[in-house]
């Protein structure tokens, strides 16, 4: 079993930036992929970004520019940096992690709420 944690979310104001994490304990080498969603008041939950073992990023087309996916396999951490902030951009952030490159995630953080006020 693999445990996620995520932080770094708050109140922040548009055209800040903000930096989440992601601690991951647990199986943590069984771990292949991690990647962000995000879920918005009144919407279904979306992919923001992945990141595999080799470094291979992914973004979805919305925050392309804007969001950074990082990780630091000593930490057994993931990062994303959010800048230019819109409201928009309110939401609870998760992360995910996988056994596999492609696919459904296994494991699941249970959230860091992100409000961007205007």
């Amino acid at each position: 079993q693999v445990q996620l944690v995520e932080s770094g979310g708050g109140l922040v104001q548009a055209g800040g930036s903000v930096r989440l994490s992601c601690a991951a304990s647990g199986s943590v080498f069984s771990i292949n992929r991690m990647g962000w969603y995000r879920q918005a008041p009144g919407k279904e939950r979306e992919l923001v970004a992945t990141i595999s073992n080799d470094d291979l990023t992914y973004y979805a087309d919305s925050v392309k520019g804007r969001f950074t996916i990082s990780r630091d396999e000593a930490k057994n951490t993931l990062y994303l940096r959010i800048d230019s902030l819109k409201p928009e951009d309110t939401a609870m952030y998760f992360c995910a992690a996988g056994r596999t490159i492609i696919g459904a995630m296994n494991y699941w953080g249970k959230g860091t709420l992100v409000t961007v006020s205007s």
